[in-house]
């Protein structure tokens, strides 16, 4: 290949990766902590305030049988010499029974706990999609990512905008629900 012939194939390679290197050096990168944030803006707290109400009072539903369950164990074994064989093998199938069922009980709390706070949080989680957009559109962010889902091992703090999504998250009103039909209309 001539001299000639290089030149032109490195012009043309230079004229090709300088846009790309000059946009790249226009993109502007910041990162949100979205764990943090949905528990930092009101709806989050509240949220999770009431998601941890209904678990307290499962989890006492829960322990107040688990404490039948022990008493009733505790009355076999102290009657179980006065009983036939049978008599005391048939309570203890019906205790097992009942320890089984209230496994399978707390195994269905648990489910419906994670189900219930995916219905709790998925509003809250695109409002606040819809604020980063927002603030990504506003300050001509290139990229928003996730601080722990991205593999972001160390950002300066002046690249994160988790305050600022906490702040105009708290501050913006929340979407009016459509109003009823036929509902009485304030005057």
């Amino acid at each position: 290949m001539s001299l000639r012939s290089t030149l032109a194939a490195a012009a043309a390679v230079l004229s090709l990766a300088l846009p790309v290197a000059a946009s790249a050096a226009d993109l502007k990168v910041a990162y949100v902590d979205l764990q943090r944030v949905l528990l930092e803006v009101d709806d989050g707290k509240a949220a999770k305030a009431r998601l941890q109400k209904w678990l307290e009072d499962r989890q006492k539903e829960i322990d107040k049988e688990q404490d039948a369950l022990r008493k009733e164990k505790e009355t076999l074994d102290k009657q179980a010499s006065a009983m036939s064989e049978a008599t005391r093998t048939q309570k203890a199938t019906e205790l097992q029974k009942k320890v089984m069922e209230l496994a399978q009980k707390y195994e269905r709390s648990r489910a419906e706990a994670a189900n219930k706070e995916r219905q709790e949080m998925e509003p809250i989680v695109n409002r606040i999609d819809q604020v980063i957009a927002t603030i990504a559109e506003r300050d001509g962010l290139g990229i928003v990512l996730d601080k722990r889902d991205s593999g972001i091992v160390f950002a300066l703090s002046q690249y994160d905008i988790s305050n600022e999504v906490v702040r105009n998250y708290n501050n913006t009103k929340k979407p009016a629900a459509p109003a009823a039909k036929d509902a009485p209309v304030k005057k």
